[in-house]
């Protein structure tokens, strides 16, 4: 594509937006909870967030890169690209944040027959089906291909039975990509099967984990006697690990591009720190020891946000190492966020110890439960524990 073109892309992607991205869609989103999720059951806040949903999905801008014939924009990876920047440009808000688009399609797209592209992806890339991920169980979190979910063949179905743990938004989801052990007589890695099922399949149920922040969008996932067709198989019966691995990467592209984004758009350690601590004669945090921390915060965002934006185009052009990058990209990200909001708490002072009652502000409220969410993010797709394991064995080629 020559780079003509993708100027005059950019300008009519720019005028397209300017023209239909209402300006309250324009704002740092509260929360997750404040997100437009979609699905079956799709409700949203306000009638512009309902307005800039059905706007971008008639765009076919939720999935704008994928392939017409199954729903998305057809774009280029140099057209997604210009289209990131313009929607970072005027801070626009997701339209739509759905793992089926994240996670699901993409693999559905890479490992999936012709007759499961036609039967899942167009649901996923209008919104229309909201999807959860069935990976680490309570025996088996970090060491997940020491699931123990059983999947037993009976004819032209599998009977599933066991449980998943920390199943984001389960008990909200219409749809689940799962692992399965399928083959309980193979090495650990193998007979592993990666299936998609209805979450309202009789002997499906949830039970939500309330969290240390007072939410509850963690899920215990119960499978009893749950019969899936074998044709919901993604990939190989008994080869699901590599599908799973490619997830898990998508994942960790999907959380790092999270991070970003928050680092970006949400509280700002700086202007909190002109309020609360206030400023010197030059106008200047006056506080030079929080000053330096803030500084170098900021600098660890911008690069983390430069970085960010080149592997994302790596990884558009399937560059093989972007995956690699990208579990730098995962744990860089979530532990800068942890750092940012202890920063942000020790800025608030004893406003940032507050879980409820009016002598805190709303926004003292919700950023003292967002420090204690950010220690989640650095357990979620992969503790960094384990992330600086597989940096140093994969990345870094050190021995074991």
């Amino acid at each position: 594509m020559s780079q003509e073109a993708v100027e005059q892309f950019r300008q009519e992607t720019r005028a397209w937006l300017e023209e239909n991205c209402p300006e309250s869609m324009r704002t740092p989103v509260p929360d997750m909870e404040s997100q437009s999720w979609g699905g079956r059951d799709a409700h949203f806040q306000t009638d512009d967030q309902k307005a800039w949903f059905e706007r971008m999905r008639d765009k076919k801008w939720f999935a704008p890169t994928w392939p017409e014939q199954y729903g998305g924009g057809g774009l280029s990876a140099a057209e997604g690209q210009v289209l990131k920047e313009e929607l970072k440009r005027i801070n626009a808000r997701p339209a739509h944040i759905n793992l089926g688009i994240w996670m699901a399609g993409p693999a559905i797209l890479e490992f999936g027959t012709e007759e499961q592209k036609q039967q899942f992806l167009p649901p996923i890339a209008r919104g229309e089906i909201r999807w959860c991920q069935g990976y680490s169980e309570p025996g088996a979190g970090s060491d997940l291909a020491g699931l123990q979910t059983k999947a037993v063949r009976d004819g032209d179905d599998f009977i599933i039975n066991g449980s998943k743990i920390w199943t984001s938004y389960a008990d909200e989801s219409d749809y689940i990509y799962c692992l399965v052990r399928s083959n309980s007589d193979a090495p650990k890695r193998e007979g592993i099967s990666f299936i998609v099922f209805d979450m309202q399949t009789e002997g499906v149920s949830t039970k939500p984990i309330e969290l240390t922040n007072g939410d509850a969008h963690f899920c215990q996932t119960f499978f009893d006697n749950v019969r899936v067709p074998v044709a919901n198989v993604i990939g190989e019966i008994d080869k699901g690990w590599t599908v799973a691995k490619r997830v898990l990467e998508l994942e960790r592209a999907m959380m790092s591009d999270i991070e970003e984004s928050a680092s970006r758009h949400e509280d700002n350690p700086a202007t909190l720190a002109k309020e609360y601590v206030g400023v010197n004669s030059d106008g200047k945090v006056a506080d030079p020891i929080l000053r330096d921390r803030i500084a170098q915060h900021l600098m660890n965002a911008e690069a983390f946000e430069l970085t960010m934006d080149r592997t994302a185009d790596e990884f558009a052009h399937k560059d093989p190492l972007a995956g690699l990058a990208m579990m730098v990209a995962k744990y860089q990200g979530t532990e800068e966020d942890k750092t940012k909001y202890q920063l942000i708490m020790d800025i608030l002072g004893s406003q940032g110890l507050g879980w409820e009652g009016e002598q805190f502000s709303d926004d003292e409220l919700r950023m003292s439960k967002q420090h204690l969410l950010t220690y989640a993010h650095t357990i979620a797709g992969g503790t960094s524990e384990v992330q600086l394991n597989i940096i140093a064995k994969r990345v870094l080629g050190l021995p074991d």
